[in-house]
C-alpha cells in the first residue's frame, strides 16, 4: 500500500513538473514572439491555409492549444476578430499541439548504448538548464533572458516526464508477474481500454481534468513505455484527448458575448465530429481487414504494442487528417455555431473593451492596449482639429462631434487606464513593460486634448453669442497658428502610431515655434489695443484661445518626449528638454529654424 502511495506521489509530482515546465516555456516563447502574434493573427486569418499554418505556429510558440482557444475567445469578445477568422486558426492549433508529443516521445525511447543516447532529452536538458540559468542571471538582453526561460522550462518539463516514467516502472514488473501467473487485476483494467468508447471517455476525462492534452499524451506515452498499451488501446484515448482539451474553451466562454461563445462551439464540434468520423472509419477498416485477413495476407496491427513515438505519430496523423477532412466544411461549422448560439435580432451584440482573457497572454494584451490607445489619440485628434475649425468658422455639426469625442475620451481613459494597471502586474518582456508605461502616461494627455477642444469651442461660442469678430490682421495670425497646430498634432499622431523616434524629435522644435507665435500674437494684440484697433473684451477671448492652443502644443510635446524617453530607457523629461533647448543640438536648431521660417509672424 505504501509503495502504491509513493508511486502516485511520483506520478502527481512528475505531472506537476511537466505542466510547470510547459508554463515556463510558454511564457518565454511568448515574450520572444511579443506583439508579432497579434499582428500576424490580424493579417493572415483571411486565408484558410494561412490561418491553419498560423494557428499551428502560434500554438507551438505558446505551447498550448487551450491557451490559443482562450486567446481567440478573448479577441472575438473584444470585437477584434470575427468568428470565421478563428476556424482555420483552431484547426491549425490542433496540429501545432502535436509537437510536444514528439519531444516527450524522445524521452520514452530506449536508446541503449548507441549514439541515440545523446538524443534523449534528459541527457542534454540539464545542460540547457545550466545555460538557461546563466542567461537569466547574467544576461542583460531581454531576448536572452526569455531564451533562458525556455531552456529552463524545457528541462523541468523533461524531468517531469522522467518522474512519471519512474512512477510507471513498477507497473511493468507487476504486469510481467501477472502475465506469468496467468492474469490479474491490472491486466483486466487495461483490457477495458480495448473498448473504443471507454478509451475515448478516459482520454477526454483525464485531459479535461488536467486541462492539457500535452500532459495527458505524456502520461499515455509513459504508460506505453511499460509495454502494456497497444495501438488499439491508444488510438481511441488519443481521440478522446482532443475532446477533453475543449473543456478550457467551455470555461473561457462563460460570461462572453454570443459571437465569442460560438468560438467554443466551433472548437468542440470540430473535435467531436473529427473523433466520431475517424473512429468509425478506423474500426470499419479494422473490421474489413479482419474479414479478409486470410485472403490478403494482412495482419491486425492494432494488437501490436505502441511506444512514445508511435503515440506521437498517431496523434499527428489524427489531427492532420481531421483538419484535411473538415477544412472544406469550415463554413458549415460556422453555420452550425450560429444554429447552436442563435442570433438575437432584438439586442445588439456588445463587445468587451479589451477582454480580460487576453491578460493570460500579456504580449497580445499589450498590443491590443496599444491599438486602443491609438484609437483614443485619433478621437482626440479629430476633436482638436474640429475645435480649431470651429474657431475659424462656426459649424454646428463639428460642435456636436467635439462633445461626442469628449465623452468617448473619458470612457477610454477610465477603461484603458484600469486595464493597463491590471496588465502592469503581469509578467512580460521589458519592451512590453515599456509600452505599458508609455500608454499609462499618454492616455491622460489624450484626454486633456479633448478638454482643450471643448474650451476652444467655448471661445467660438462666446464670439458668436457676443457678436465679436477679430480684426483681419488678427484672423491671419490665428490662421497661421491653426496651421502650426494642425502640423504638430499630425506629427505627434504619426510618431505615436509608428514609434518613430526621428518623427517624435520634430515635435519639440515646432512646439517652441508655436510658443513664439503665441507670444508674437499677444504682443501684436497689445499693439493694436494701444492704437484702438482692438477691444479689451476681444483681448479676454483671445487670451483664452491662445492659452488653450499653447496647452495643446504642450501635450503634443509631452507625448513626443515620452516616446523618446521610453526608447532611451530614461524618464527624466526635464533633463531631455533642457538638453535639446539649451545645448548645442544641431538637429533641434535646424528643425527650429525651418519651422520658424515656415510660420513666420
Amino acid at each position: 500500500m505504501i509503495s502504491v502511495i509513493i508511486q502516485l506521489i511520483l506520478l502527481g509530482g512528475g505531472l506537476a513538473f511537466f505542466m510547470f515546465g510547459m508554463d515556463i516555456m510558454s511564457s518565454g516563447l511568448e515574450k520572444m514572439a511579443g506583439g508579432k502574434l497579434e499582428s500576424a493573427l490580424k493579417k493572415m486569418t483571411s486565408n484558410k491555409a494561412k490561418a491553419i499554418l498560423l494557428g499551428a505556429a502560434i500554438t507551438i510558440a505558446i505551447q498550448s492549444s487551450s491557451a490559443m482557444t482562450v486567446m481567440l475567445v478573448g479577441l472575438v469578445n473584444s470585437g477584434i476578430m470575427q468568428l470565421g477568422q478563428t476556424i482555420g486558426v483552431i484547426m491549425g492549433s490542433n496540429i501545432g499541439t502535436t509537437l510536444t508529443a514528439w519531444i516527450t516521445g524522445m524521452s520514452t525511447m530506449d536508446a541503449g548504448e548507441s549514439f541515440m543516447v545523446f538524443l534523449k532529452p534528459e541527457n542534454f536538458s540539464l545542460v540547457l538548464a545550466l545555460i538557461g540559468i546563466i542567461f537569466n542571471m547574467f544576461s542583460k538582453s531581454d531576448k536572452k533572458k526569455s531564451l533562458g526561460s525556455i531552456f529552463i522550462g524545457f528541462a523541468v518539463l523533461i524531468w517531469g516526464m522522467e518522474l512519471m516514467s519512474m512512477a510507471m516502472d513498477p507497473l511493468k514488473d507487476m504486469l510481467e508477474a501477472e502475465s506469468a501467473a496467468g492474469g490479474g487485476t491490472i491486466g483486466v483494467i487495461l483490457a477495458w481500454f480495448n473498448n473504443p468508447v471507454v478509451g475515448v471517455l478516459v482520454g477526454a476525462i483525464v485531459t479535461g481534468v488536467i486541462q492539457s492534452s500535452a500532459a495527458s499524451v505524456a502520461i499515455l506515452q509513459n504508460l506505453a513505455a511499460t509495454g502494456a498499451v497497444t495501438y488499439g488501446m491508444a488510438i481511441p484515448i488519443i481521440m478522446g484527448q482532443n475532446i477533453g482539451t475543449c473543456v478550457t474553451a467551455l470555461i473561457s466562454s462563460i460570461g462572453v458575448n454570443k459571437n465569442a461563445r460560438r468560438v467554443a462551439v466551433v472548437h468542440i464540434s470540430f473535435n467531436i465530429i473529427g473523433t466520431v468520423f475517424c473512429l468509425c472509419v478506423f474500426y470499419l477498416a479494422k473490421f474489413l481487414v479482419g474479414l479478409f485477413l486470410p485472403q490478403l495476407g494482412l495482419f491486425d496491427f492494432t494488437n501490436l504494442q505502441i511506444n512514445g513515438f508511435g503515440i506521437a505519430l498517431v496523434h499527428t496523423i489524427f489531427n492532420v487528417a481531421v483538419t484535411v477532412i473538415l477544412l472544406p466544411f469550415s463554413k458549415l461549422l460556422e453555420k452550425f455555431a450560429y444554429k447552436v448560439i442563435k442570433v438575437d435580432e432584438e439586442s445588439e451584440e456588445k463587445f468587451t473593451f479589451i477582454d480580460d482573457r487576453l491578460l493570460s497572454t500579456p504580449s497580445i494584451a499589450v498590443s491590443e492596449s496599444n491599438s486602443k490607445a491609438i484609437e483614443m489619440f485619433n478621437i482626440a485628434y479629430q476633436s482638436i482639429t474640429d475645435a480649431i475649425d470651429v474657431v475659424n468658422k462656426y459649424d454646428e455639426g463639428k460642435i456636436k462631434n467635439i462633445f461626442e469625442c469628449e465623452n468617448q475620451l473619458d470612457i477610454f481613459e477610465d477603461k484603458l487606464g484600469t486595464y493597463l494597471v491590471r496588465l502592469s502586474r503581469e509578467e512580460m518582456s521589458a519592451k512590453d513593460s515599456d509600452t505599458v508605461s508609455k500608454l499609462l502616461h499618454a492616455i491622460s494627455d489624450f484626454e486633456r486634448l479633448g478638454d482643450h477642444a471643448v474650451n476652444l469651442y467655448k471661445v467660438a461660442e462666446e464670439l458668436k453669442e457676443k457678436g465679436l469678430q477679430f480684426s483681419a490682421k488678427a484672423q491671419e495670425e490665428i490662421k497661421l497658428l491653426s496651421n502650426a497646430l494642425y502640423e504638430i498634432l499630425t506629427i505627434t499622431k504619426l510618431a505615436f502610431e509608428t514609434g518613430d523616434i526621428a518623427v517624435a524629435q520634430k515635435v519639440e522644435p515646432l512646439e517652441q515655434v508655436i510658443d513664439r507665435i503665441i507670444k508674437k500674437i499677444r504682443a501684436k494684440h497689445i499693439e493694436r489695443l494701444s492704437h484702438g484697433d482692438c477691444t479689451i473684451e476681444l483681448g479676454f477671448v483671445l487670451a483664452d484661445l491662445l492659452n488653450n492652443c499653447e496647452r495643446v502644443s504642450d501635450h503634443c510635446s509631452n507625448i513626443a518626449v515620452l516616446i523618446i524617453e521610453i526608447d532611451k530607457k530614461e524618464m527624466d523629461t526635464h533633463e531631455y528638454l533642457y538638453s535639446v533647448k539649451y545645448s548645442d543640438n544641431t538637429e533641434f536648431n535646424e528643425a527650429y529654424e525651418e519651422y520658424k521660417a515656415k510660420y513666420y509672424i
